[in-house]
């Protein structure tokens, strides 16, 4: 059985196919998510405004503003968790989507069990349980850099580093088990729920990693903390360990 959302969740549904929208619109209303719709990405962007949604479903072809331009446009004022919904086979819509700030995709055509089940999984890595895997979970620093696992939140000094929660989760993982390497299929389990079978790109785990090294690192090109296991996966390389936090 299905556990379904809490406190209504809203999703934002945005394409320009009517069918899809209704579909979309009906199924996951049926499993307990309020949902809105939009047919083109300049109304996407005034329904997000409007209604603050907790996850957005967008396609890539669009009239007037496509689902790349939403999705930068989103990325500049947001975190919300974005699926994408891409072309079937064009690997190149799915790692363009990734770079530009989403945090999974759906290849077209897909039944609406497929989409329901990235929501779902999206969505718990968002709101799962602070510090989760964390020995001693609280404040993690590292060099200058501060993780903080309760509040699910990076600063570099005093200024905040905004990550997707999906970008969190993988930083989480890797820190989960700080000096180890973690193979792309290990991420893509621990982190977006995919096994083995479902024979994911494991690009989606390197734009990911480039994703974050842009943001943590002095010199992405040369990182520092998130490092490379040549022919296994990726590691966190420093060691780090818990600071006490108010009230500890």
């Amino acid at each position: 059985m299905t556990a379904s959302p809490t406190a209504k969740e809203t999703i934002l549904v945005v394409d320009d196919e009517a069918s899809i929208r209704r579909i979309l619109e009906t199924r996951l209303s049926m499993i307990g998510y309020q949902v809105v719709t939009a047919s083109d990405g300049e109304e996407a962007i005034e329904a997000f405004h409007r209604v603050l949604p907790d996850l957005v479903v967008l396609d890539v072809m669009m009239p007037k503003l496509d689902g790349y331009g939403v999705c930068q446009e989103l990325r500049k004022e947001s975190d919300v968790p974005i699926v994408m919904l891409t072309a079937l086979g064009d690997v190149a819509d799915r790692i363009t989507g990734l770079e530009l700030g989403a945090d999974d995709y759906v290849v077209k055509p897909f039944s609406p069990k497929e989409l329901e089940a990235r929501i779902r999984c999206v969505l718990r890595r968002v709101e799962k349980d602070p510090g989760a895997g964390i020995p001693n979970s609280g404040v993690i620093q590292v060099g200058d850099l501060r993780i903080d696992t309760n509040k699910r939140q990076v600063y570099r000094g005093d200024e905040r580093i905004r990550l997707t929660g999906m970008e969190f989760s993988l930083l989480e993982l890797l820190v989960s088990r700080s000096g180890e390497p973690f193979s792309r299929g290990e991420i893509l389990k621990e982190v977006w729920g995919y096994t083995p079978e479902r024979h994911v790109d494991t690009r989606v785990v390197d734009v990911h990693i480039s994703r974050l090294r842009s943001k943590l690192e002095d010199d992405p090109a040369n990182p520092e903390l998130i490092l490379t296991a040549r022919g296994t996966g990726y590691l966190f390389q420093r060691i780090v360990e818990p600071v006490a936090t108010e009230g500890s």
